[in-house]
């Protein structure tokens, strides 16, 4: 697994800064599997001038312009060759606003549209470590085990495009059950209606919804969910964006988005149904680990 990694300089000005704190966190699980991290800007100095990762034939310095890294990483995402990546680890602040710039805008589309891991929070590169941890035969107890048994104290947020309802309907009735486990869902509004029509064929109680409408994303849903993020009250978001339809309310999806971003130790967020899928099986495998 190849991953190219891009980070705010934010992140970077101490060895308690928050992509060292996470390298440091998850080196050992990095090394077991053998992950390739190509890394663009100052990023790659501050890790080998902290000792981080220090000897890992794995660690490769991609660009030292991040313009230029930015646009080979695109083109590698999406590219067949050996040298082709296989996701993207992309770490900013809420105040970095490179994320806006063209070339990182691509980045993030183009893992979408071919279905590769975009990680944007902290949480989400532990989630991704642990779902591959499951996938390769070695559980981590430490990340992914607890966000399987913490599921009935946590808030997931269900959100999709048109282009992408059905695939958001596929998704949730492939893993009703382990979605059913946690406290609560959320969802922007007809998103949630289908959802709820869905989950009563499957038995649930009439009178409960299975996942609480907001609006519309258009209309202020996503506004709504981002402000749950912000306050603690939503630990998961999956939002099946569809990257080939312009949309008219791109700043409220930016700010759920930003939202997120801010809240970075503690959401996961998921844009695609392929990740989704991968990290539902593994959270399957996950309950089964635990029971033994």
């Amino acid at each position: 697994m190849e991953l190219g990694l891009v980070t705010s300089s934010t992140y970077l000005r101490s060895e308690e800064s928050t992509l060292l704190r996470l390298l440091g966190r998850c080196e050992a699980d990095i090394r077991r599997l053998k992950v390739g991290l190509h890394v663009v800007g100052k990023a790659y100095g501050a890790i080998v001038g902290h000792g981080v990762m220090s000897n890992y034939e794995g660690l490769h310095h991609y660009s030292t312009d991040r313009y230029r890294g930015l646009v080979r990483m695109t083109a590698d995402l999406v590219g067949r060759d050996p040298g082709s990546l296989d996701g993207v680890i992309y770490l900013t602040s809420p105040d970095d606003t490179s994320t806006l710039l063209p070339e990182a805008v691509a980045l993030k589309r183009q893992s979408l549209i071919h279905a590769k891991p975009y990680l944007s929070t902290v949480a989400s590169v532990l989630d991704w470590i642990g779902t591959e941890s499951l996938w390769t035969g070695h559980p981590r107890r430490s990340e992914v085990i607890p966000t399987v048994d913490l599921m009935s104290s946590q808030t997931l947020a269900l959100i999709a495009h048109d282009g992408m309802k059905k695939a958001m309907l596929t998704f949730v009735e492939d893993y009703f059950d382990l979605l059913s486990r946690f406290a609560r869902r959320v969802s922007t509004a007809s998103t949630g209606l289908r959802l709820n029509e869905l989950a009563r064929g499957r038995g649930w109680p009439i009178d409960i919804a299975w996942t609480s409408c907001y609006r519309s994303g258009p209309l202020g849903g996503d506004a709504e969910i981002a402000d749950l993020v912000l306050r603690h009250q939503c630990q998961r978001v999956i939002f099946f964006c569809d990257p080939l339809v312009p949309h008219p309310h791109d700043a409220d999806i930016s700010m759920l988005e930003r939202a997120i971003t801010a809240n970075t130790e503690d959401t996961v967020y998921i844009g695609s149904p392929v990740v989704a899928s991968r990290w539902a099986e593994a959270a399957y495998r996950a309950s089964y680990v635990s029971q033994r």
